[in-house]
């Protein structure tokens, strides 16, 4: 369980509080810092799931906990960033991918409890959605409260990443169809 795999989550985890303190010191460069730690926390994302496949070290601590870590992540950096980008046009993006994220967890589990997890295990579109994600944010940490370059890309970044979302969403949610379906059925009988 105490793999390095399953330590570099953790340690994405612990990143979290040190990632918002960062944010909010009354610093010029705290911006810098915080995306300096939201990408290395990035980066242990995808270092921990090589290192689990390339090492043999996948557990099922480690299948619960980095979704985890991703979605804490990415769910405090977007409520942070909302405070700054305080429009519709932030809003409606962090709406879909939070949204998003809670669906697809209802709907993991659900399918677990069937036995059918394995049924919409994540995909090549939700992995490009992650990272598209991790980087849009980081552009917008590094844009600071500045409306250029940098937020440009953070919110192209953004909304590429809520249209990956949906499109994986239902994806997740076509593949979960016929298991949905059948128990609607079963409960009207």
């Amino acid at each position: 369980m105490w793999n390095i795999p399953n330590q570099l989550t953790l340690l994405r985890i612990g990143m979290i509080p040190v990632f918002v303190i960062l944010y909010y010191l009354p610093w010029g460069w705290s911006h810098f810092a915080s995306a300096a730690i939201f990408g290395l926390a990035a980066l242990t994302d995808w270092v921990d799931g090589y290192l689990a496949r390339k090492m043999g070290l996948e557990t099922p601590f480690g299948a619960f906990l980095d979704p985890v870590a991703d979605k804490l992540i990415v769910v405090v950096a977007l409520i942070m960033l909302l405070e700054v980008h305080s429009t519709i046009w932030f809003a409606l993006p962090t709406l879909v991918i939070i949204g998003r994220e809670i669906v697809i967890s209802a709907l993991r589990e659900w399918m677990a409890e069937r036995g059918l997890r394995e049924e919409v295990a994540v995909s090549m579109v939700g992995k490009v959605k992650t990272w598209v994600q991790m980087a849009a944010i980081v552009f917008l940490l590094l844009a600071g409260k500045d409306s250029g370059g940098f937020a440009v890309i953070g919110y192209l970044g953004l909304y590429a990443s809520a249209s990956l979302a949906l499109w994986s969403m239902f994806v997740y949610l076509k593949q979960a169809w016929p298991e949905m379906r059948g128990s609607l059925n079963s409960e009207s009988d």
